[in-house]
């Protein structure tokens, strides 16, 4: 099928960007390395509870942790490497993690080991088992929209968000006098130009944005709405709008798609008090990539860039302006683009570049601060690219709005919800090796991007939704301290039970509505949606397994030797003997010592309810 071909595609996209070579799946390397010492544990251990747990930890692990079924404990493992866990034939979900976004990303060696384990558990077959059949994700509608943005788009939207980010850090770029008192202030809109203005803008011309380079364009005012001004370059093709086509689509933009943006996280600045968002439709944008471009890297279809917002210079059009691609039947700039396929081709770009417009314009003039740092940007932008879906799964309920009424998601939402999906899936096949808090946008592996986006969504589920993104986007914070000071919590309580969410999050055989809502996702089912995807794509070596996340089984004696990056965990399950009354459980550097404090080794453990 076409769309299983696209869709891996991506996956194999993935692979090849992710940075350090991916190990082979399930395989680590064995070594007999023997540790002792004890780990300091957080109160969610010492009083294992299914609330949030505190931030400090306290003092080390004298005795035996004792946790029910579904109990989960977050165990710090800077000042110590042994912690005793019940056995009795208990089985345990383990995740080793690196929660940390403030040290250089270079792979850590570590060994992970256990005594009192059982031979039996060895292979976790529960934990791989599918679960209900699931219909196909994807619909011939998405096969028929044909190629996506794809890595070109990716590319020069974080080549331009690093681009404005240099220039803020430099001094070179600074906001318009009064520009950030117009960003904060609520100043009364004058009226907007009457349609059929003509107004000049420069548009950048070039893939390239060292040697940037721009282009003057005459466009003209084809729609005034509450939220958009949406104007056209006067050289587009004429064969591309009709009126009608012209006022549906702007009124998709303008009434469904920019309040989604806004009701998520927050208005942008204003600095040209005009109260409103430019859309400019030009082929300059088209012309960014060629037709060949198209079919093998896809295409550039929008972007925002920070020169509008905070140059002083000609080439800055003073205001909020989202750039795109105009439509194009015959090819004559690029790849043809079709007007009825445009809405379908800009949705996702334009919820993910307004996003990024809003932060930069909070960021950098409202809080006078730095723009936030790549990972946690992006990461908010895939979120609003998911808001969209969220959109037309709310207005399309099963079986509604499917070619198949089998469908999980109806057509109307798979341009918003398949990438997150895609490369969500990439990162949870190995999830040590994609830092997820020191990449940046001009990083261009996928599977860091997916894990992202799975941990704002939980941190979104756990916080509030639109009133914490609302609270990282308004905020003088970036990074790190930025999300712990909108969650009220620190950041290595947060990253260790998410990192557990994204197993625990619905164990096969166990009504997912029996696990706390602190160890799952509320608003998505992560083992439906990959089901989903695995209905498409798999089996195949990028789509192998109905849920992605395989955690390996402790061997009953010796130790795993392996690595991880700072920022990310990795999954394993320890099966006690029936016969042991305790289970040992170590976690340290190759030497036997505690791994380094400002990596804030921990051990987030999940006692597994009987049958998973």
């Amino acid at each position: 099928m076409k769309q299983e071909s696209d869709v891996l595609g991506r996956m194999a996209e993935s692979r090849s960007t992710r940075g350090p070579a991916p190990l082979a799946a399930g395989v680590v390397v064995l070594a007999l390395a023997l540790t002792a010492g004890a780990c300091a544990t957080s109160d969610k251990v010492t009083a294992p509870t299914n609330n949030p747990p505190a931030s400090n930890a306290t003092a080390c692990v004298s005795g035996t942790i004792q946790l029910s079924s579904s109990q989960a404990a977050r165990v710090d493992c800077s000042a110590g490497t042994t912690v005793t866990l019940a056995g009795g034939g208990a089985s345990y979900l383990v995740v080793p993690n690196l929660a940390t976004g403030s040290v250089p990303d270079a792979a850590v060696q570590y060994v992970i080991g256990s005594t009192g384990v059982s031979a039996a558990g060895s292979v976790a077959s529960a934990m791989l088992a599918p679960t209900a059949d699931v219909a196909t994700m994807l619909s011939a509608a998405s096969a028929a929209r044909g190629p996506g943005p794809g890595r070109l788009q990716r590319a020069f939207d974080g080549a331009l968000l690093r681009m404005s980010a240099r220039n803020v850090a430099s001094g070179r770029w600074r906001a318009t006098p009064g520009a950030a008192s117009a960003a904060r202030a609520s100043v009364a809109a004058g009226p907007p130009p009457a349609v059929g203005t003509l107004r000049t803008f420069h548009v950048i011309s070039t893939l390239d944005t060292i040697k940037i380079k721009f282009k003057a364009v005459t466009a003209r005012l084809q729609y005034s709405g509450s939220s958009i001004l949406l104007y056209v370059d006067t050289l587009a093709p004429a064969s591309g709008f009709t009126a009608a086509q012209i006022a549906n689509f702007a009124q998709t933009f303008d009434q469904v798609l920019y309040p989604i943006d806004v009701s998520a996280f927050g208005p942008p600045s204003d600095i040209d008090q005009n109260g409103r968002l430019i859309m400019l439709l030009t082929p300059v944008v088209n012309a960014l990539t060629t037709a060949a471009q198209c079919t093998t890297d896809g295409y550039v279809a929008g972007f925002f860039t920070g020169n509008d917002l905070v140059n002083v210079d000609t080439t800055s059009n003073g205001g909020e302006v989202f750039y795109a691609l105009a439509p194009d039947p015959a090819g004559v700039f690029s790849c043809a683009h079709s007007a009825a396929s445009l809405s379908d081709q800009l949705g996702a770009t334009f919820l993910h570049e307004v996003q990024h417009l809003i932060n930069f314009s909070q960021h950098v003039l409202v809080q006078n601060g730095n723009e936030e740092e790549g990972w946690l940007d992006e990461g908010l932008s895939l979120i609003a690219q998911e808001l969209g879906a969220a959109y037309y799964e709310a207005k399309y309920p099963p079986p509604t709005g499917r070619t198949s009424p089998l469908q999980l998601f109806p057509d109307s939402a798979e341009g918003y919800i398949t990438d997150d999906l895609v490369t969500s899936y990439s990162y949870l096949l190995q999830p040590d090796t994609a830092s997820l808090t020191l990449h940046s946008d001009d990083q261009l592996g996928l599977a860091w991007r997916g894990g992202d986006w799975l941990l704002l969504r939980w941190l979104g589920d756990q916080k509030g939704g639109a009133t914490f993104f609302r609270a990282l986007v308004e905020s003088p914070l970036t990074g790190t301290a930025n999300i712990e000071r909108a969650a009220g919590e620190a950041f290595p309580s947060l990253f260790g039970d998410f990192s557990l969410a994204l197993a625990t999050d619905s164990l096969p055989g166990i009504a997912r509505g029996s696990i706390p809502a602190r160890d799952r996702f509320t608003t998505r089912s992560l083992r439906q949606m990959y089901a989903a995807l695995y209905r498409v794509a798999g089996p195949s070596p990028d789509v192998p397994f109905p849920y992605p996340v395989q955690p390996q089984a402790l061997p009953t004696t010796g130790s795993v030797s392996a690595s991880m990056h700072p920022g990310t965990m990795t999954f394993y399950r320890l099966n006690s003997a029936s016969g042991a009354q305790t289970v040992t459980l170590t976690f340290s550097t190759p030497a036997g010592a505690p791994l380094a404090a400002s990596l804030h080794p921990q051990l987030s453990i999940f006692r597994l309810p009987p049958g998973s």
